[in-house]
């Protein structure tokens, strides 16, 4: 409004103003954007971001009240996972450990847990040092073999977490030998496999006798590394019903973008494990046979101590490897440093590749004894091998090996 004007002039301009626009902001807010319009026919799901749903009365709404609650964008997701595990019902959290805490407060203090020797840091890392706190006993044994798995049982076990493949070990645990082991011992024990490297596409772990099955979906599931999700899978109603109560009242619930984009990387899953399957047996052949590598752990490779278990529950191998570099911490280091092609990050399962030192990196927190014992050594590297080029991932890693070991071949 022009400074120069009289207070009269401004005030029959601000009049006219208010007369033409005298619901502004109701308009602003209400036109168009009425409930009742989205009935489309869209063949993408649309992102619904509204927080709250309008109700045609008290209590009586058309399934959805409350974002946390549910969302008609989680909710397409929720469904799409549930059919790709085989499960009647699936939940989305805020991240993997969103899950694997929404899982855990499942117990009360003095129950226990069994957890794989060998998992995900972060996993090590909730339940040695926070879920202990809570009252949980929770104990750690080699799942690749019974009569560990048996050992480590105790009268208040209420939970068995199984990893497979581990992390970063790339041990494989039979999930049905131990969920009908475990299931005979004590039915009402409950069978939680983190299905995270295998992705739905080449493991079904309900199928094999588990009672739950998670993701970090951050992972293979999405695929793109830009999102950070959770996902559990069931069949069991009283389990459904309990998880979806603890979603609800725990909160670790992911937005409805990241809803949208996870159920977007879905579409190309099949796609996306084939082309990270084929890539990686090249490249575990390629380090196997080189004379600079001590040892490479991949079950897609016959020489792996677990592969006849992986070929009896899985349709295939992701683009996960371990391997020892011959030589010290130095020799590590200078690999990763070399790489062109391969980013050194953490995480994995993404179309792209990524390097890491698991002792430096993922697996830190857990205590240095126990890393011993697992074998996470200095020499340790682990590769999430991506969607690239076959020929240019290997021509990457050749030279970074021929940084590190210039007088090898």
């Amino acid at each position: 409004m022009d400074p120069k004007r009289s207070e009269a002039e401004r005030g029959e301009l601000y009049a006219g103003f208010r007369t033409a626009y005298k619901s502004f902001a109701t308009e602003a807010i209400h036109v168009g954007q009425e409930p009742e319009q989205w009935k489309s026919m869209a063949v993408v799901p649309p992102i619904s971001l509204s927080t709250t749903f309008k109700q045609y009365g008290p209590g009586n709404h058309a399934g959805f009240e409350y974002s946390r609650s549910g969302n008609p964008t989680r909710n397409c997701l929720e469904k799409a996972v549930a059919a790709l595990d085989g499960a009647k019902y699936s939940l989305a959290l805020a991240s993997g450990l969103a899950a694997t805490v929404t899982i855990t407060h499942m117990l009360k203090a003095g129950d226990g847990i069994v957890c794989m020797n060998d998992v995900y840091g972060g996993t090590n890392r909730y339940f040695q040092r926070i879920a202990r706190e809570f009252g949980l006993e929770v104990s750690l044994a080699d799942c690749t073999q019974l009569e560990h798995l048996k050992a480590a049982l105790k009268p208040n076990t209420k939970l068995v977490w199984l990893e497979t493949p581990t992390n970063p070990m790339m041990k494989v645990v039979d999930i049905k030998a131990c969920s009908d082991f475990i299931h005979a011992h004590n039915k009402d024990i409950v069978v939680v496999v983190d299905n995270t490297f295998m992705s739905a596409y080449f493991q079904r772990p309900l199928a094999l006798g588990a009672d739950i099955c998670m993701y970090s979906a951050t992972k293979y599931m999405n695929g793109h590394s830009d999102v950070v999700m959770g996902l559990v899978s069931v069949n069991r109603e009283d389990l459904y019903e309990r998880l979806k109560f603890l979603q609800n009242a725990l909160g670790g619930v992911p937005s409805p973008f990241d809803c949208f984009l996870c159920n977007r990387g879905l579409k190309t899953l099949h796609l996306r494990m084939e082309r990270h399957f084929k890539n990686a047996m090249a490249v575990a052949k390629f380090l196997e046979a080189d004379p600079r590598v001590e040892r490479v752990l991949f079950p897609g490779l016959t020489s792996h101590p677990q592969h006849d278990v992986m070929k009896r529950q899985c349709t295939g191998c992701p683009g996960m490897i371990t391997f020892y570099i011959k030589g010290k911490l130095e020799h590590a280091s200078t690999f990763l440093s070399n790489l062109k092609m391969f980013a050194i990050a953490e995480s994995l399962g993404g179309y792209e590749s990524l390097a890491e030192h698991p002792a430096i990196m993922t697996h830190a927190s857990v205590p240095e004894n126990e890393r011993s014992v697992l074998g996470i050594s200095d020499t340790l590297i682990r590769l999430s091998v991506g969607l690239e080029d076959e020929a240019d991932i290997i021509e990457d890693l050749e030279q970074a090996l021929a940084a590190a070991h210039p007088k090898e071949k």
